[in-house]
């Protein structure tokens, strides 16, 4: 017997089926270490076929095969396959993608639990102890063991070994006389299973326009062929409430639901409310989770104990049997593509796996992503509209300030008076608020007066920004992690007159402590949330009224449901807008959208307040107005007239390289092998080619970088023809690197 293995460590360029000798038991799908190379170096690999005969003489034997549990099935190495060719990642790099982390090392990351039994009765065991002299039991340590498994019979081996005396020496000595036995078994990590203790089995009361939407949901479910629905409701319309009732669909008939959400601060509300109503055959999927919890999720989820699984991007690649529906819940976020190899978007995987399925495939946003609202509106996707908020709750009244004023009137401080009195009446009304900035840090820049330099990162071309901590401060660069001293001189010319700009998260902090004392804040940003489920404890300790601010980035602003929340401050609007990004206007509408919906999600109502430097800007004013059906109108005929998705395909190639000179000339040597492409049969497709040019942060972390972006339609020709120049280039250059993105979400 022979089979093709696809290596999982190889350079794009080697990246193909090799032909191996194996056993009658090897199977497609089984991890195996293979000999490679003149040196027979072993390396691990995935069996995509088995054959009869091969080509060639010297075909060398599989060496051996990882943990049976671990076999890809089949139509795993298929979506392996479909990143190869849609994303331009390696097979291995696929793999390791669709593995938890730790999956392919020699140990796993595995759990066991040791429990300690009594063998004989308790009344033999009792027995035991009254007994004297050597028929008896007389080491303490020993008596103290049996005293207390009289009771229980078992107990697990740390309990046991904790009792006051008691040694391991004295449980194996027990073990020995055949009176315990000590097992071993296997401990399945679940963080999250405290949440299934509490069950909500009600019946979803859904109202007439929820009523209308769920049924057409269903029909799709229905239907025999993979089908694809976008749900588009405003903020508060309760769409959650129409998910729930189409998973419970889906599980009542035996099939199972991938629950996506975009960021890990959103799982702790989401798991909440699917635990309480599906137990435990919920797993949760998230980087937070340690690789031991993420191995056990898959291997739980794998064995066919869980009916839903919820998670971030990652969860996409679940080993779920019998897929009924994947929904992706605020589908136009940024998050769910990868900016890692592979370089995939959730929602284009989602699409092949329910293809496969012959599933449903449910987008949900009130903001969609202007590549899916225009499928909806070409009946690619079936479109649902929600236009009201559940139980006539109003949309919250929102107030722009203009922060241009405010400086006018000598208030140099990041938090307008406006604002101030809103907080105020919060607080009296012993209500709660939620305010906005996506910027972390105190200052966002350190400058001189005298010379005007910025105090930079050595290793990348950005300024360090100024963060506050208990032993004084930091300059930290938000790219690579560089740290340094807050500088007391300029290192240009000498100078001490020294200013710091801008403003972030901690700065908000320290003002509204400075003008509001009485109100207690709680901020959530990457400098508060780094412990293990952080985010899921801040959350908790806000729902349950432990604070009357919740302050942070854009973790706050998104899909959070918090009845006491009556004001949602914006700090600053124009933070995203003005950014060289022909995406910025479509992420600062969806951003302002989705904080200002945390607002007067109950019969209390609540206001938002919009500070700008910008009031009278368009994107703005409809983003207030909660108008997307009009900022579309807008957004699609410029993308039309500029050419942007999703009218064409953008491919970004980036070259990497440690030496700038080095970087330039494979830049040049990778334009001219682009224009030698397009010179040929492919080049009658229509393409617009720019640059190279520098990349709008040239160096990050010691590396320098440069960009070509095309503008073409991407298909099997389109993809083959950039799948060459990356081999090509991944075969020729040593010094430097090429990445091919399709379709990111920035340029």
């Amino acid at each position: 017997m022979f089979c093709e293995v696809y290596l999982l460590d190889v350079p794009y360029h080697l990246d193909r089926p090799f032909d191996y000798e194996c056993s009658g038991e090897a199977v497609v799908g089984a991890i195996v270490k293979v000999p490679f190379g003149k040196a027979d170096k072993l390396r691990h690999g995935v069996i995509v076929k088995i054959k009869d005969t091969v080509g060639g003489d010297k075909i060398k034997p599989v060496h051996s095969s990882l943990d049976g549990r671990l076999r890809l099935t089949e139509q795993m190495c298929g979506l392996c396959l479909f990143l190869k060719e849609h994303t331009l990642c390696t097979f291995g790099e696929a793999v390791r993608c669709i593995l938890p982390p730790g999956a392919l090392s020699d140990k796993l990351n595995e759990s066991f639990r040791r429990t300690v039994t009594l063998k004989k009765s308790r009344e033999e065991t009792a027995a035991l102890l009254t007994l004297s002299g050597r028929a008896g039991i007389r080491s303490e340590g020993q008596r103290s063991i049996l005293r207390y498994l009289i009771d229980i019979e078992s107990a697990d081996y740390e309990l046991v070994r904790a009792l006051p005396g008691v040694t391991p020496a004295n449980i194996a000595a027990l073990r020995d006389k055949g009176i315990v036995i000590v097992t071993e078994s296997e401990n399945i990590r679940n963080p999250y299973a405290a949440y299934a203790k509490e069950r909500d089995t009600s019946e979803i009361i859904l109202s007439r326009a929820q009523g209308e939407a769920y049924r057409t949901v269903e029909e799709l479910y229905l239907d025999s062929h993979a089908r694809c629905a976008l749900l588009h409701g405003v903020t508060g319309s309760g769409k959650t409430k129409i998910i729930l009732k189409a998973i419970d669909k889906c599980i009542a008939d035996g099939k199972g639901v991938i629950m996506m959400v975009p960021e890990i601060s959103l799982t702790p509300q989401t798991v909440s409310i699917f635990c309480k109503r599906y137990g435990e055959r919920v797993a949760v999927i998230h980087s937070s989770l340690s690789a031991g919890e993420r191995m056990d999720a898959w291997k739980r989820i794998k064995r066919g104990d869980v009916d839903l699984v919820i998670g971030t991007r990652s969860a996409v690649f679940a080993p779920l049997d019998n897929i009924g529906m994947i929904v992706i819940d605020e589908e136009h976020e940024h998050t769910y593509k990868s900016e890692s190899d592979p370089k995939y978007h959730a929602r284009e995987v989602a699409s092949y796996i329910c293809g496969k399925n012959n599933a449903l495939l449910l987008l949900a946003s009130a903001t969609p992503a202007l590549e899916s609202y225009y499928k909806a509106k070409r009946g690619i996707y079936t479109l649902i509209s929600l236009k009201e908020r559940f139980g006539g709750v109003k949309l919250p009244d929102a107030i722009i300030v203009d922060m241009r004023e405010e400086l006018r009137l000598g208030n140099l401080s990041p938090i307008s008076e406006r604002l101030i009195k809103s907080l105020k009446e919060v607080y009296e009304r012993e209500e709660q608020a939620i305010l906005f900035l996506n910027r972390r840090g105190y200052n966002s820049q350190v400058s001189c007066k005298g010379c005007g330099d910025v105090v930079s990162c050595p290793r990348c071309s950005v300024s360090l920004t100024f963060h506050t901590s208990a032993s004084g401060g930091k300059m930290l660069c938000h790219l690579c992690g560089y740290t340094a001293k807050v500088p007391k001189v300029c290192e240009s010319c000498g100078s001490d007159n020294l200013s710091f700009l801008g403003y972030g998260t901690q700065k908000v902090e320290a003002e509204i402590s400075k003008y509001l004392p009485e109100m207690s804040l709680m901020r959530m940003d990457a400098d508060t949330t780094s412990g293990k489920l952080s985010y899921d404890k801040m959350l908790e300790d806000f729902r349950a009224s432990k604070s009357d601010i919740l302050l942070g980035t854009q973790m706050v602003a998104k899909g959070h449901d918090f009845p006491k929340v009556t004001l949602v401050g914006v700090v600053l609007a124009d933070t995203s807008l003005f950014v060289s990004d022909f995406r910025a206007s479509e992420k600062t509408f969806s951003l302002l959208t989705q904080v200002i919906g945390r607002a007067g999600r109950s019969k209390e109502g609540g206001i938002a307040v919009i500070q700008t430097y910008s009031p009278k800007n368009e994107i703005i004013r409809l983003a207030c107005l909660q108008d997307y059906e009009k900022f579309y109108e807008g957004e699609i005929e410029l993308r039309r007239e500029l050419t942007y998705p999703p009218f064409c395909d953008l491919v970004t190639l980036t070259v990497t390289a440690e030496d700038e000179r080095e970087v330039m000339k494979e830049s040049k040597r990778l334009s001219d092998t682009l224009k030698d492409k397009l010179s040929g049969e492919v080049g009658k497709l229509p393409f617009l080619v720019f640059g190279p040019f520098e990349a709008s942060v040239y160096r990050v972390n010691e590396k320098y970088r440069m960009k070509m972006v095309v503008k073409c339609r991407l298909n099997n020709e389109s993809r083959a023809m950039f799948s060459e120049i990356l081999s090509e280039f991944s075969k020729s250059s040593r010094l430097a690197t090429l990445s091919i993105d399709f379709n990111p979400m920035t340029v």
